[in-house]
């Protein structure tokens, strides 16, 4: 298999061979990993039981799914990127917000798979072989992980989607045989001396139900487009691929993650994760388990770092897609050890998962609403101007730059780093709030406010003719 030479650049028609079957493929085999499932665990670590943790993290999941779905019509009409193809409301310069915010994003959750993933099979292999589970083997472990995913995210596309087809069948077979490996531990009941996180119920309920529900699909907002890029508007109708990723987000999800709440309770874990489910699982389960730590990790986090090598190679046109990819790969592999040795990860993942929606969420919202006021036509030549280290087009506005986009974002970033509350960090405007994080609703609600009052009369920008054709439904 070639490898793939395509960066941000528009994907040519007769390339674009995808359809609605190869999202939910990707979606659903991509998160069948330790790094999704780990945070169905979150919410047993705050202190919930089986049923409030489960309605957490539905809740959330569905709320994310109905924000986060219809991005994915964004490059199903551009042919480009979703950072690339905000330079539609945001500038083609301005459009790097969003490949810092995906670049941010997927760096997260790449080095959180990556970490879990290599904690995990050195647990695993030290019950298993008597390895010793040390700082030297972790890193080990770390190393490889990263260099077999660097080598899926390089090769790219077509190679993560051929992954993720087989990791679909494979993966749901090892973790409905790890349902029966935990059931004779099962507990409804949160973990031993787990407190409710934030003091009462409902507060914690809240956080579960964004930290570990609302988050998933969050993670999915510049990620997308890099799926229905290659999808083309002229064999398959927007509907049906709306729906698509919405049912490969839906069950791509909620599986991992309740098995995580499932195993998090059957193991008893509540300050750590990886640990007490190595330990907890029955011998016959270990080599299963490893198989699922290391394909599952590779899977995912090739996905997340070929995703970081796009926003890379947007931020720096230079840079082929495949050097992007090795550097980005560099910079996630030291965020795993300085996470696992230096951070407690309950706290580090409630905080990140946390603030990169609080600054996500309004980019997210300003994309959206320009899709709705153009009608989803763009110009896709005028939004790779920036790539072509050229000027002009109809997307240039004042410098690259749209100043009450960039603006807008900035404001809703930031009220929304305002109301957050992590482990490290609470933000004033919780006093406000009854101590009630809501961060995603206030930095979507003024972003999209104020961008819409900043733009209220100015009219979207024009389109190609050619541009408006509707596409036939598949």
């Amino acid at each position: 298999m070639p490898i793939e030479q395509r960066g941000v650049d528009t994907i040519p028609e007769e390339e674009r061979t995808s359809g609605p079957r190869d999202l939910i493929s990707i979606l659903l085999g991509s998160n069948l990993c330790l790094g999704v499932i780990v945070f169905g665990w979150l919410p047993p670590s705050f202190g919930l039981g089986l049923w409030p943790s489960v309605t957490a993290i539905v809740t959330g999941t569905l709320v994310g799914i109905a924000f986060t779905a219809p991005l994915a019509l964004v490059s199903l009409r551009t042919g480009t990127n979703l950072s690339t193809s905000s330079g539609a409301q945001f500038g083609v310069r301005g459009r790097l917000v969003g490949s810092v915010v995906g670049l941010l994003l997927s760096l997260g959750y790449t080095a959180l798979t990556l970490w879990i993933g290599g904690d995990v099979m050195v647990g695993a292999l030290s019950r298993l072989t008597g390895l010793p589970d040390t700082g030297l083997s972790r890193a080990a472990m770390y190393g490889a992980l990263a260099a077999c995913t660097v080598v899926a995210a390089v090769f790219g596309y077509r190679l993560l989607l051929r992954m993720s087809k087989v990791l679909s069948i494979g993966m749901v077979l090892l973790l409905a045989a790890g349902v029966f490996a935990y059931a004779p531990d099962f507990t409804a009941a949160a973990p031993p001396d787990t407190a409710y996180l934030l003091g009462s119920f409902w507060p914690t309920w809240l956080l579960a139900a964004v930290a570990a529900g609302l988050s998933g699909p969050v993670a999915f907002i510049t990620l997308l487009g890099d799926y229905t890029r290659y999808v083309s508007p002229r064999r398959h109708s927007s509907r049906k691929v709306l729906w698509s990723t919405g049912l490969g987000l839906l069950v791509g999800l909620l599986i991992p993650q309740l098995f995580g709440t499932y195993t998090a309770l059957a193991a008893r874990a509540g300050a750590e994760y990886a640990g007490p489910l190595v330990d907890a699982a029955p011998f016959w389960y270990l080599v299963p388990l490893l198989v699922a730590a290391a394909a599952g990790s590779v899977g995912n986090a090739g996905l997340m770092l070929y995703s970081m090598g796009l926003d890379l190679d947007a931020i720096v046109p230079k840079a082929t897609r495949t050097t992007s990819t090795v550097i980005a790969a560099a910079v996630a592999t030291a965020f795993v050890f300085v996470g696992s040795f230096s951070w407690d990860v309950q706290a580090a993942m409630t905080s990140f998962v946390l603030l990169l929606t609080a600054i996500g969420t309004p980019w997210a919202v300003i994309t959206l609403i320009g899709y709705v006021r153009c009608r989803g036509r763009y110009d896709a030549d005028a939004l790779q101007v920036f790539n072509r280290r050229a000027k002009g087009g109809i997307y240039w506005f004042r410098g690259g730059w749209n100043i009450p986009a960039t603006l807008s974002w900035a404001v809703g970033a930031g009220v929304g780093l305002l109301a957050v509350t992590t482990p490290f960090y609470e933000g004033p405007l919780l006093a406000f709030t009854g101590g009630v994080d809501c961060s995603f609703v206030l930095s979507g609600l003024t972003g999209g406010l104020v961008y819409a009052a900043l733009t209220a009369r100015t009219a979207p920008a024009p389109a190609p003719a050619e541009a408006a054709e509707e596409p036939v439904a598949a």
